[in-house]
């Protein structure tokens, strides 16, 4: 007999008490349920609730009345159990470690600034917030974008073919899925991005592993492998992890290619705003004559990753199928951030924060780089990064970078190790270092840690 809490609704108490029990099979099908008058009596409440408990099981298909025989548990019912599901517990987001990628630079006057642009468009909210839109985006926040693409990067390009996308991954998939058939062949620069490769995988892409040295990719090594292609994906203006720029000549190697074979590029373009000294090379997108190249861009690295917003910029040939696919998945971008973003650019509030940005981003890679020198020394080699947010260091210790990594993890420093982004190439055996985000002293307590994890992994030497 069910037993019901002294206060509250007494009918819909009644109604859950006896459907848990139908639930968990404690109450089996065709089993006679009590009268209504006899359930009234014991339990304390009144006829009338009862029968409206009674008339809800029905009603919900958990119970049967019969004419003169009275109501019963259903012949079918859902089955559960009786033990609770395990409900995952709050999400939370540990801080992150000194050395880990992908932690963004930010100052207070940018998130004032943008504070600010977000309360004026929800004060003066537009008709797009209201309706569904356009799957490309925002026609403010694409016009924005096409006009610094092509002040900044060489990047030919108009709105129309801008589609905004929730970041370089969203535009990667959606290309992917566009152009590929599962077995289809795909080069992929190697070492590479994991989560590029794991992009790709999912697609069902047989990856190639195409060498990257000091030049970038090498298109006549990935001919010479003897298998073929649909598209390549490549980092150009600054590889992942190796931190290389394609030369010129390989860039045009690689267009020439792509058009020769009727082939597609995917240029990833990260973090090319994080240039320390020299001009950057034009985008490939901007040298190819073909319209062979889909460029990809984001602003989680130059402003942060929650603002959730990236960019492709598509060519023709490409741009219908992937807004279908864009339909099907994500119907279109958030609108109310897209405004926020599209003030910030045209406002000239982007170029002021980049400004500083890259002065902060320098100042912590200057001072890492010069406290690893004093505190490694001996243990790692790597050149001063003249691009990016990131270093690579190679290992003097005979210490697998794996293990090292676990190490370093344990003493409070998010180092990658390089070895696991390799496919076929000779992996080599490293720690990809994260600089920006974190303030001077976090930085530099991190390189002594690191000094003292691989002098404590060496071999004594005699």
């Amino acid at each position: 007999m069910p037993v019901l809490p002294g206060q509250g609704p007494r009918r819909r108490e009644l109604y859950v008490a006896i459907r848990r029990l139908i639930e968990t099979g404690l109450a089996r099908p065709g089993a006679k349920l009590p009268t209504t008058r006899d359930l009234a009596k014991r339990l304390g409440l009144s006829r009338a609730a009862a029968v409206a408990a009674f008339e809800m099981l029905v009603a919900d298909g958990f119970a049967e009345a019969r004419t003169g025989a009275g109501t019963f548990v259903a012949a079918q019912v859902p089955a559960v159990s009786e033990r609770p599901a395990r409900m995952p517990g709050p999400a939370s987001v540990s801080p992150a470690l000194p050395c880990e990628l992908g932690v963004a630079t930010i100052d207070d006057k940018t998130m004032r600034v943008f504070r600010n642009l977000l309360s004026r468009n929800l004060a003066q909210p537009g008709q797009e917030h209201f309706r569904y839109g356009d799957p490309r985006g925002g026609s403010k926040l694409r016009a924005a974008i096409a006009a610094y693409l092509r002040a900044a990067r060489g990047v030919r390009c108009h709105a129309e073919q801008i589609v905004i996308t929730t970041g370089t991954m969203h535009g990667l998939d959606l290309v992917v899925r566009t152009i590929l058939k599962p077995g289809d062949a795909a080069w992929i620069e190697d070492p590479c991005y994991p989560l590029a490769k794991a992009t790709l995988e999912a697609a069902g892409a047989r990856l190639i592993g195409v060498r990257v040295d000091g030049e970038g990719i090498d298109a006549v090594n990935g001919e010479a492998l003897g298998a073929g292609g649909r598209l390549v994906y490549v980092t150009p203006s600054h590889q992942f992890p190796l931190g290389v720029t394609m030369s010129m000549r390989r860039r045009l190697a690689l267009i020439d290619w792509a058009a020769r074979n009727d082939a597609w590029i995917v240029e990833d373009d990260y973090d090319s705003e994080f240039r320390f000294s020299g001009p950057p090379l034009t985008a490939l997108q901007g040298m190819d004559g073909a319209d062979r190249v889909a460029y990809l861009g984001t602003f989680s690295k130059v402003l942060f990753p929650g603002i959730r917003i990236g960019y492709a910029v598509l060519p023709e040939a490409l741009l219908d199928k992937v807004l279908r696919l864009r339909m099907l998945s994500d119907r279109q971008p958030p609108t109310l951030v897209q405004g926020a973003v599209a003030d910030f650019l045209n406002d000239g509030h982007f170029a002021a924060h980049l400004r500083r940005a890259r002065r902060r981003v320098q100042a912590a890679r200057d001072g890492f780089v010069t406290t690893l020198r004093h505190h490694c020394a001996g243990e790692l080699d790597f050149a001063v990064p003249e691009h990016g947010l990131h270093l690579v260091a190679a290992l003097a210790t005979s210490a697998g970078d794996r293990a090292l990594v676990r190490r370093l993890l344990a003493e409070g420093v998010g180092a990658r190790a390089l070895s696991p982004m390799y496919l076929d190439a000779q992996a080599r055996q490293g720690l990809v270092l994260g600089f920006s985000g974190f303030e001077a002293d976090v930085l530099a307590s991190a390189a002594r840690r690191i000094g003292d994890v691989l002098r404590a992994s060496t071999p004594a030497r005699s």
